[in-house]
């Protein structure tokens, strides 16, 4: 993926820098939270249950063994990178969106990214590097811990290239983008009237619609700026497949329980991406139509 010298975003908060938050160091206890994890991985509607779930799982950590450090470094030449990487993804998706919001009669409101380490506090709670990235719709804002990825490749024996990650910020930035069209407020309310084998069906349809934007979103972007790579959309939808919940279940539990589904096995994830960079257009991406009638 091409990226450096490129045009930078102006909405990312580095809160790495002397943080002072608690650090986990994962030891042989990720495993039994693993899912837990992954939850927050591709995001999601509403995070703020889950959130308010990390003391509870840091703290059984603690108690398998694991330490709790304070850092206070500077910034290494390749956090600095990160920094830069970051920014850049960002600012082709506010740019992507601008566009896409304004062909239709609207205005886009950027979110701000918040990128951490070790743990940060958002308007939908706490969270650490075990959350995983998320989106948080209270402060419309995205929150990334990158040491995050280093945990997936460990546990799930995947490689994580920078398009896979870029992949996962442009799905969070597609939560925000219905959190803007009033999608993420309609999802609630109707979760709340249905099942909860139901609600997760809403949950999996919201998640792979986010998946088609941010395949929308590597689209529209590469036709403006031409940087994708060799293996690059490769990378993603392998990125897809490991957090497909198919996937997750069988490498955390050896089994598969398709009515606790959330966010859509790994064929569905991949065919959303897929489709949203083949299409380019928005209109295809009603993922609630096509699931759940």
């Amino acid at each position: 993926m091409k990226w450096r010298g490129r045009a930078q975003s102006k909405n990312v908060e580095d809160r790495r820098k002397g943080g002072g938050a608690t650090k986990v160091a994962a030891g042989g206890g990720i495993i039994a939270v693993i899912f837990f994890i992954f939850q927050f991985l591709s995001g999601g509607g509403d995070t703020t249950q889950l959130i308010q779930q990390a003391p509870q799982i840091i703290e059984m950590l603690q108690g398998q063994g694991v330490e709790s450090q304070i850092d206070t470094t500077e910034l290494t030449q390749e956090e600095k990178d990160q920094l830069e990487f970051v920014s850049v993804v960002l600012k082709d998706t506010e740019v992507v969106w601008e566009q896409i919001f304004r062909e239709n009669g609207r205005t886009y409101k950027a979110p701000n990214f918040v990128l951490f380490s070790q743990g940060v506090q958002s308007a939908c709670g706490n969270a650490g590097t075990l959350s995983g990235p998320f989106y948080c719709s209270a402060d419309e804002k995205i929150y990334m811990d990158l040491a995050f990825f280093g945990q997936l490749e460990k546990q799930f024996k995947t490689n994580v290239g920078e398009f896979a990650i870029a992949y996962v910020i442009a799905h969070e930035v597609g939560h925000h983008v219905q959190h803007l069209l009033g999608v993420l407020t309609k999802t609630r309310q109707l979760q709340q009237q249905v099942s909860q084998k139901e609600a997760n069906e809403i949950m999996v349809a919201l998640e792979l619609q986010a998946d088609f934007y941010a395949g929308l979103w590597a689209k529209k972007a590469n036709d403006r700026e031409r940087f994708l790579e060799e293996g690059d959309i490769q990378d993603a939808l392998n990125a897809a497949a490991t957090v497909g919940d198919d996937n997750i279940q069988k490498k955390t539990q050896g089994y598969v329980v398709p009515e606790s589904f959330t966010h859509g096995t790994s064929e569905q994830r991949m065919y959303w991406f897929s489709r949203g960079f083949k299409t380019g257009d928005i209109r295809q991406g009603d993922t609630f139509s096509e699931l759940l009638n």
